[in-house]
C-alpha cells in the first residue's frame, strides 16, 4: 500500500489527482498541469516532496565517511550553513543517487530521492564506519519555487534573513531547516520541518497567494532547467561523466579515494564516448523518453522528452556521440523529424537560455 505525507488530506481537499509515485500517493496535478507550470514561471507555487528522504549523518568521522561517499567533496562546505550537490557512486562509477548534502553544526543533513530510500540506507549502512552514526529523519518538505517565492514565504512565515541566502546557502530556525535551493530554475526555498508543523505553513502559504503544485508540472518546470531525473536521465549503469555532471566531481586533492574514483579516471583516460545534452524540436510532435536520435556520428537515446510550456515547442535530454552537434533527426511513429542539439538548460527565470 502506499504511503501518505501529512498533506495527503490537503491534496485531496485542493482537487489534486493522486497517483503513486515510488511508493507514495502524490498529487499529479490539481486541475491543469499547464496552468501550475505557468504560475511557478511566473509568481510561486509550492510543492509536497514530504516523499523525498532525509537521512542525518553525524559522529567524530563523518565528514571524511561522505568525503569518500560523494563524487563531490564535502570539504569545501568550509563553514555551517552552506550545501552542495553531489552524486553517489558504486564501484563501478555508477550513480547509486545524486543528492544535496548541508553542513550543520553538529553533523551533516543528505537529502536523496524517494525511489532510491532502501538502495541508499543500505549503501550507507554498508560503507559507515563504527564512529559514524546514520539515521533516517521522520520529517515533512515543502519547495516553495518561482519569482515571488521568497517574499511569500517570508510574508506567511514572518521568519527574515532567507533573502539573503546565497545559492545553496540554509538557515536553521528553531526546528526548521530553510534552504535557498529547488528543482525548478527559478529562485525559491526547501523547508525541511517536523510533521507537526507542515500541515500550518500550507495554509498560511495558500493564505497569501501561492499555490499548490502537482508532479506532473514539477517534471516540466526541472526538465526545462535542464536538470536530471534519476532512474532516467542517470542511474547506476551512467557514469557522472556521461550525465551532464562532470561537473559534481571534484578530482582534488588526488589523495582523495571517493568511491568509484577509479572507474571514472578509467573511463576518462579511454576517452568519453557519450554525452547527456539538449535537443529542441519546433516541428509539431513531442519528444519522450526512449525515442531514437540519428546523428552523422552515430544514433543516440531521448532519456527525457516534453512539451515546454514555456517555450512552447518539445525539447528533451538526450544521452548521444560525444561529437555529435547541430542538427540531427528524431524517430516519432516510424518518421524521421528534425531537431537540433543545443546546450541545457532551456529556460531560466521564466526566459529562453539556451544555445
Amino acid at each position: 500500500m502506499s504511503r501518505q505525507t501529512p498533506l495527503h488530506a490537503a491534496h485531496v481537499e485542493a482537487g489534486g489527482k493522486m497517483v503513486d509515485f515510488a511508493g507514495w500517493q502524490m498529487p499529479l496535478n490539481y486541475g491543469s498541469q499547464i496552468n501550475e507550470h505557468h504560475v511557478v514561471r511566473q509568481t510561486a507555487g509550492m510543492f509536497d516532496v514530504s516523499h523525498m528522504t532525509v537521512i542525518d549523518v553525524s559522529g567524530e568521522g563523518c565528514c571524511e565517511f561522505l568525503r569518500r561517499m560523494v563524487a563531490n567533496d564535502v570539504a569545501k562546505l568550509d563553514c555551517d550553513g552552506k550545501a552542495l550537490y553531489g552524486a553517489l557512486l558504486n564501484d563501478a562509477g555508477g550513480v547509486v543517487d545524486d543528492l544535496i548534502v548541508y553542513r550543520r553544526s553538529h553533523g551533516y543533513r543528505c537529502v536523496v530521492n524517494a525511489s532510491t530510500r532502501d538502495k541508499v540506507l543500505d549503501w550507507f549502512a554498508d560503507q559507515a564506519p563504527a564512529d559514524v552514526l546514520v539515521e533516517e529523519k521522520d520529517l515533512a518538505m515543502i519547495a516553495v519555487q518561482g519569482p515571488r517565492a521568497v517574499v511569500n514565504f517570508q510574508t506567511a512565515t514572518h521568519i527574515d534573513l532567507i533573502d539573503e541566502l546565497s545559492p545553496f546557502g540554509f538557515l536553521e530556525h528553531n526546528n526548521w531547516m530553510i534552504a535557498r535551493t529547488g528543482y525548478t530554475g527559478e529562485d525559491g526555498v526547501e523547508v525541511i520541518l517536523p510533521k507537526a508543523d507542515v500541515s500550518a505553513l500550507w495554509e498560511h502559504l495558500m493564505d497569501v497567494g501561492v499555490q499548490p503544485i502537482g508532479l506532473a508540472a514539477r517534471d516540466t518546470l526541472r526538465l526545462e532547467a535542464g536538470l536530471n531525473l534519476y532512474g532516467q536521465d542517470m542511474d547506476t549503469s551512467t557514469s557522472p561523466l556521461v550525465s551532464n555532471l562532470a561537473w559534481t566531481i571534484t578530482w582534488q586533492p588526488a589523495s582523495r579515494e571517493f568511491i568509484g574514483r577509479d572507474a571514472l579516471r578509467a573511463e576518462r583516460t579511454a576517452g568519453i564516448t557519450q554525452k547527456l545534452t539538449g535537443l529542441v524540436m519546433e516541428a509539431r510532435g513531442v519528444l519522450r523518453r526512449d525515442q531514437r536520435v540519428t546523428t552523422s556520428f552515430g544514433d543516440g537515446v531521448i532519456t527525457s522528452g516534453i512539451f515546454s510550456p514555456t517555450l512552447g515547442y518539445s525539447i528533451a535530454l538526450a544521452r548521444l556521440p560525444i561529437k555529435a552537434t547541430g542538427d540531427c533527426q528524431v524517430e516519432i511513429r516510424g518518421k524521421m523529424l528534425p531537431v537540433r542539439i543545443v546546450k541545457p538548460p532551456f529556460v531560466r527565470r521564466g526566459q529562453s537560455v539556451f544555445d
